[in-house]
């Protein structure tokens, strides 16, 4: 974990400098860019571990940047709000945001944050790569190729829609609520975000149209995967 690189996308010096300061003391690298466009550019070039990403920004807003890297990379995303609303962080966890952080905050939280999502991607990588495949009906499920297969149609999915189906499918028949799933999918508990599971969840049944695995809803408990 030490020596790998960070990008820090804010257009605000002060901010960028404290963040830069407490991570560079913890061994990482440290990029940083001020506006969406360089942010863009600059994840493509350096390949970083993780992005720290600002919602206001020139050019463009954090959430364009979000949903463009998302498009095409599972980059691990920290968002920075200076809103401290459940609006900006539910969208942000339905583009693909790994978690966020409210300003004014504390650089150690930052640097505690940094930390826990680039141990749980590594952990998550490692248990992927030596899962054999799922089936459930006409539904398979690669973890280690992290591809998906109804019948014979290739499925395609981004990285938290895939992380969602698999917690489905480890637990298939099971009833998981919505904590449950944020707590297997995103790793923490905010009860205040299930909207995004909901959403989540919408995205994953359209792509499971007209195949034999289903995503049941138990009102008022959460969901579960069931075949026929």
């Amino acid at each position: 974990m030490p020596g790998e690189l960070i990008l820090l996308v804010d257009d605000e010096p002060n901010i960028v400098e404290l963040a830069r300061l407490y991570l560079e003391r913890e061994g990482f690298r440290v990029a940083a860019v001020g506006d969406g466009r360089a942010a863009l550019e600059r994840a493509a070039k350096d390949e970083p571990a993780l992005m720290v990403l600002d919602l206001m920004l020139p050019v463009l807003d954090g959430y364009e940047v979000c949903k463009q890297v998302r498009a095409r990379s599972e980059l691990p995303i920290i968002m920075l709000t200076a809103h401290d609303e459940d609006i900006d962080k539910i969208i942000g966890l339905e583009l693909g945001a790994d978690d966020y952080v409210t300003k004014p905050f504390n650089p150690r939280e930052l640097v505690a944050r940094v930390k826990a999502i680039l141990r749980r991607s590594a952990g998550a990588r490692a248990s992927q790569a030596e899962a054999a495949p799922l089936r459930l009906a006409d539904l398979t499920l690669d973890p280690s190729r992290r591809e998906v297969r109804v019948g014979e149609r290739e499925v395609s999915l981004r990285a938290k829609e895939f992380d969602l189906l698999l917690a489905l499918a480890e637990h298939a028949g099971r009833v998981l609520t919505r904590e449950q799933l944020l707590n297997l999918v995103w790793g923490y508990d905010f009860y205040g975000q299930t909207r995004t599971v909901d959403v989540h969840i919408a995205h994953l049944r359209k792509a499971l149209a007209g195949g034999q695995a289903r995503i049941e809803t138990l009102t008022g408990v959460g969901y579960k995967l069931v075949a026929g």
